[in-house]
């Protein structure tokens, strides 16, 4: 009876330990993976939300001064000889274009009536899987009184 227990195992051989480390290694670069995607997604996220803060402020502008006129293809071809209450606002929104979005962040006002676009574009290679990648946000809205006509 005596030598019936020798040959009973006793506790864990090498290449069960080795099977182990291994599946514990591949679920943490799975975990490390996951974690990596959700702050490329939350940055998007960020930036989106940034976006939209930045369209909202300068629409409520807009509406404060229903009788400016807004129009601009591109936020980039603002004139420094724009003066008055336009002139700051659209300086504003430039400035806060660049804040959040870097140089190569965009933006336009297209007013048709009462209707208004505002458009923002800016680079999310971050978040994309290509260099040059962008993001965009349009917020579209009417506004009452003159808005996109000059006040001449």
């Amino acid at each position: 009876m005596a030598h019936l227990y020798r040959n009973r195992q006793a506790g864990m051989t090498l290449i069960e330990v080795l099977i182990a480390l291994l599946i514990l290694v591949i679920s943490l670069l799975g975990a490390a993976g996951m974690q990596l995607n959700a702050l490329k997604y939350t940055a998007s996220a960020l930036m989106s939300t940034q976006a939209s803060f930045v369209a909202y402020a300068m629409l409520d502008r807009m509406r404060a001064n229903s009788g400016g006129d807004y129009r601009v293809s591109a936020v980039e071809q603002v004139s420094p000889t724009v003066t008055g209450v336009v002139g700051h606002d659209l300086s504003e929104f430039k400035r806060n274009i660049r804040d959040f979005g870097g140089e190569t962040a965009r933006g336009e006002i297209a007013v048709i009536g009462q209707q208004v676009n505002i458009t923002l574009q800016w680079d999310d290679a971050r978040a994309g899987k290509h260099e040059g990648d962008s993001g965009a946000f349009t917020l579209s809205s009417r506004i009452a009184g003159n808005a996109g006509v000059s006040a001449s």
